[in-house]
């Protein structure tokens, strides 16, 4: 049987507004982009079989530059990005050999999922056309009306989404083409093959699987990039002489 073709798409598009002026995904984290990070997670995951980042126009020469320097082993290919997340993945979407099997989408700011992890979801996504990484709440959830509460919603029945979001090839397309000619819009891909009327199911997730968003992750991001040296037997990092997002 011939190989099954798994390609991962990063958009890497984003603005980073609530990092202020930087762009998130090239803030570093010893020394390397978090962009680099999250691609290193992927490449060794071994059913992924090729990767696609979508980046800004004004950064596509950076990106090409920045990978010049990784010996990743795997084919990587960069395509420009969109104003949206949702154009960004599309833009690699159109870019894939049609014989590809399954896509899977991974946030750019996610560099702590590991590559087990990655590959549970593949294979869910395999048996079930598709499927997305998710952790159970630990906090109670309030539906509000501006500042006024609606209701309380079992927390038990709320399952907050993480990436790697995997789905057949052709159903994440028909997902695409049924939004764009919708008009709809959603901040996930699962959400899009929601509304294409195809269940979605959930693999247990990560609480280290964490999406770098705001000058308060980055703590936590080299707390958890301490522990991954620690457990390989790597040296430590200073992480206390470092100012946030320069390395």
């Amino acid at each position: 049987m011939s190989e099954k073709k798994v390609t991962a798409i990063i958009p890497a598009a984003g603005h980073g507004v609530r990092m202020g002026s930087s762009k998130k995904q090239f803030l570093k984290l010893d020394g390397t982009p978090i962009l680099i990070h999250t691609l290193r997670k992927l490449v060794a995951c071994p059913e992924i079989t090729a990767i696609f980042i979508a980046t800004g126009p004004e950064d596509l020469a950076q990106l090409q530059e920045i990978l010049e320097g990784e010996e990743l082993g795997k084919s990587v290919s960069v395509v420009t990005g969109g104003n949206r997340r949702q154009d960004s993945v599309e833009n690699c979407l159109r870019a894939l050999p049609p014989d590809t099997d399954l896509v899977a989408v991974h946030d750019a700011v996610r560099p702590f999922v590991s590559p087990a992890l990655i590959s549970a979801v593949i294979q869910e996504a395999f048996q079930t056309g598709a499927s997305i990484l998710g952790v159970l709440s630990v906090d109670t959830v309030k539906q509000v009306e501006r500042t006024r509460i609606v209701s309380t919603i079992p927390r038990e029945r709320i399952v907050l989404a993480q990436t790697p979001q995997v789905f057949r090839y052709e159903l994440l397309k028909q997902a695409f083409e049924k939004a764009r000619a919708d008009g709809f819009q959603s901040t996930d891909e699962a959400g899009l093959v929601e509304h294409l009327g195809m269940e979605v199911t959930v693999v247990k997730g990560s609480e280290r699987n964490i999406k770098i968003t705001q000058p308060a992750d980055l703590e936590l991001a080299r707390f958890f990039l301490e522990e991954e040296r620690h457990s390989l037997g790597e040296p430590a990092l200073n992480l206390r002489s470092r100012p946030a997002g320069t390395g």
